[in-house]
């Protein structure tokens, strides 16, 4: 006959191998399978038990970061009941089942790991919003380039942005100018420049004859 025993360990307050003090409790799930030995072998069963997961609990994380504690529970776990078992088998008693049940941590700490948490989000935001804008820029970059080759392209993409601009029902005048007028006012406009910048000789006066 198998007798069930379900013990709870208090909270207890433990140091991490990076030093984070950190309080846990934890939940054992065992069964008596040989009851003389668990009256003979030991002396109060249920509470060398209770001890020895106490024990085995500050040793094992003891032996492990904060980061293990809080993400390798199931690994943790393990370790926990074969830690016990071993130790608790020749008093006729088998563990089933010795996991953490909560981890608290310090304020201070609490508060570290949040400002890591949000730096982190900011930093995927920031990726995230310049692979967008690398992307917009090579786009436009293509979208220039053929336009720049295909004058017709540039009157349609201009017709269309009147039609939207029609289709919003406002009060927006838009003045339509061929391509060719601003080519020829750019030409025009560089032209000046130039002349501006190499003023042409003044060409000499007139000799006066005797």
């Amino acid at each position: 006959m198998c007798l069930w025993r379900f013990e709870v360990a208090e909270q207890q307050e433990t140091i991490t191998r990076d030093s984070v003090t950190v309080k846990l409790n934890a939940v054992l799930w065992y069964k008596v399978i040989d009851p003389s030995k668990s009256v003979i072998a030991v002396n109060d069963a249920p509470k060398a038990v209770y001890q020895l997961a106490l024990t085995g609990l500050r040793n094992i994380i003891g032996q492990h970061d904060l980061d293990e504690v809080l993400q390798q529970r199931d690994k943790i776990n393990d370790l926990l009941m074969g830690t016990i078992a071993e130790s608790t088998t020749p008093w006729g008693i088998k563990v089933e089942r010795f996991e953490m049940k909560d981890v608290e941590l310090p304020e201070a700490m609490q508060q570290v790991m949040a400002m890591q948490a949000e730096a982190i989000r900011e930093k995927r935001a920031r990726i995230i919003k310049a692979e967008a804008e690398l992307e917009a820029s090579e786009k436009l970059a293509s979208a220039s380039a053929q336009i720049a080759g295909n004058p017709a392209a540039l009157e349609l993409r201009r017709m269309q942005m009147i039609s939207e601009v029609g289709a919003e029902n406002n009060s927006t005048t838009v003045v339509m100018v061929p391509s060719d007028f601003v080519n020829l006012a750019k030409s025009l406009s560089d032209y000046m420049k130039e002349r501006s910048a190499h003023p042409q000789p003044a060409a000499p006066e007139p000799t006066a004859k005797a």
